[in-house]
């Protein structure tokens, strides 16, 4: 449902199959029905018999919404070609999921289905009939996708703007962290993630195709391992690549799965060749990451884009931090350990979102400065002294790298952020 949600199809559609139905629907009720079509104006149709204007109108209107088509068509495949070369491949996925593309596509489809459903109903023999009401329902369509069509080009010369790119990754991920983490942080919580040491009688159970991990559905797991009376350790966490043959899971007292359960063990793993944001809110991190990269590169020299990808990444480590990470030991009863699990930690997320980025800025100030800056407001944001150590680590390590291509003039003004963010301790 997630991949259906997120493409060109499902609801382009939707769309058209009920503009369709509807053209079809409404043209049956006038012909049935011939009250219906007498309320619309004879300034509009002098005449309510004549079935050749009504042919006229919708097949007009019918083909010029295929040129729309072919048009908008021709605009998003030069959006996305533009995209992936001149930011990162990996943000086609964000793309797709656009509602307004979609809604595009779905509209001007929908015109074409409902005119080519319409058009049957204007004849002239046996007798003559013009369902004047559906044609003006046609006009009323065609008006729409005027206005349609100049907001779809409105809205793709923002959408290509590098920065409504990283602002809509970072909302995406924001999504995901609500998902998966809905409670507060609290800073004194003991969270045990360490589990039991592997058993002798573990059994492992082998990935069957290749692919990133996508989603793991952990309460399925944790209903199989009770049923089963099995403990489930999941050996790769959401975004790791698994190749067919690979443990997946290790179960202690596997042989009592049998081929079904085992079956049911895997078909609580979403596995595919790319990796999304259903669970894997690191895969947002790292788009954002490769436009920054890509901008602060030598060849292309673009350090306001990077600075701005660094802002929208602290936003996505502030609402990290916030929340509390998910148990990666699950209970059932209270006391028994079922299934054991891996998320992403906020070390692993850190270097994920940063490390790269400051890598590659050692020779940058500004976005050196930057870094520095997105570190104490995520320091600011939150009252744990364990994330703050983290944060005051990695500031440490910002200003050891630049100190190995900058002078002192640029240096002391690094190190004077740099106190500013260790003070927060």
């Amino acid at each position: 449902m997630y991949n259906l949600r997120g493409g060109f199809l499902i609801r382009p559609l939707i769309i058209a199959l009920a503009l369709g139905c509807a053209g079809a629907l409404l043209s049956w009720l006038e012909e049935m029905f011939p009250a219906v079509s007498a309320w619309v104006p004879r300034v509009i149709f002098p005449s309510h018999a004549d079935p050749q204007v009504a042919q006229v109108i919708l097949a007009g209107v019918a083909a010029s919404m295929m040129t729309v088509v072919s048009i908008v068509f021709a605009i998003l495949l030069m959006t996305l070609t533009l995209a992936s070369m001149q930011f990162s491949p990996r943000i086609i996925v964000s793309f797709s999921k656009d509602r307004v593309t979609q809604w595009t596509l779905g509209i001007f489809l929908g015109t074409f289905s409902y005119c080519m459903a319409a058009l049957p109903a204007a004849r002239s023999l046996p007798h003559p009939f013009a369902p004047v009401a559906t044609v003006l329902g046609a006009m009323l369509l065609a008006l729409t996708c005027v206005g349609w069509l100049l907001f779809f080009i409105h809205h793709i010369s923002q959408a290509i703007s590098v920065n409504h790119i990283v602002d809509r990754i970072a909302k995406e991920t924001e999504g995901v962290i609500d998902d998966i983490m809905p409670w507060p942080h609290f800073p004194g919580r003991l969270q045990q993630t360490q589990g039991p040491p592997p058993s002798p009688d573990e059994v492992a159970i082998a990935s069957h195709e290749s692919g990133y991990i996508r989603f793991v559905d952990t309460r399925r797991l944790l209903g199989l391992a009770k049923q089963y009376r099995v403990r489930i350790r999941v050996t790769r966490r959401v975004g790791h690549f698994v190749p067919a043959g690979i443990p997946l899971a290790m179960v202690a007292k596997g042989d009592r799965l049998g081929d079904e359960g085992t079956a049911r063990l895997l078909s609580a793993f979403d596995l595919g060749p790319t990796r999304t944001l259903q669970q894997d809110l690191e895969f947002g991190v790292l788009q954002i990451v490769d436009i920054a990269l890509k901008a602060i590169s030598p060849a292309v020299n673009d350090p306001s884009t990077g600075i701005n990808c660094v802002d929208q990444l602290s936003r996505i480590v502030i609402r990290y931090v916030s929340r509390q990470t998910p148990d990666e030991l699950l209970f059932d009863p209270p006391g028994v350990i079922r299934v054991s699990l891996g998320w992403i930690q906020f070390p692993r997320l850190l270097d994920a979102a940063f490390e790269q980025i400051r890598m590659y800025a050692k020779g940058d100030l500004a976005v050196s400065l930057r870094l520095l800056r997105a570190l104490s407001d995520i320091a600011a944001t939150t009252t744990d002294p364990e994330y703050r150590q983290i944060l005051i680590e990695r500031g440490w390590r910002t200003v050891a790298g630049c100190a190995e291509k900058m002078g002192e003039d640029e240096m002391h003004e690094l190190r004077v952020r740099q106190e500013a963010l260790a003070a927060l301790a």
